[in-house]
């Protein structure tokens, strides 16, 4: 077998390490046709936060006009972008004419 490998007819085994998955962040954007409830509401339905960390990303995103609602895999970033662009207006608010807006950016590595 080491001669079969030296005269090219078996490739070398070559050590690899895992390939990590890329990560992304689903970014949720503000505006002004969404009160802080229906942001709250929206985070912990979709995101499963709990009531303090989806008031501080509502302030959050009132403040910077953007924030960071979860780090995930590619596959599960776009089904969560798609499920708040999918959630609908703000009954709260006549002006509201539909949801929010989110987008996905690749995370840091």
């Amino acid at each position: 077998m080491a001669d079969e490998q030296r005269e090219g007819l078996l490739a070398p085994v070559q050590e690899t390490q895992p390939r990590q998955t890329p990560l992304w962040c689903v970014v949720l954007l503000d505006d002004d046709d969404h009160t802080y409830d229906y942001v709250i509401e929206m985070l912990r339905r979709l995101f499963g936060h709990d009531p303090q960390t989806a008031y501080r990303m509502a302030c959050e995103v009132d403040n910077s006009g953007r924030v960071i609602v979860e780090t995930t895999v590619l596959e599960r970033a776009e089904f969560k972008r798609d499920q708040i662009h999918a959630h609908g207006a703000d009954w709260r608010l006549e002006r509201s004419q539909g949801s929010m807006s989110a987008r996905l950016e690749r995370a840091q590595s």
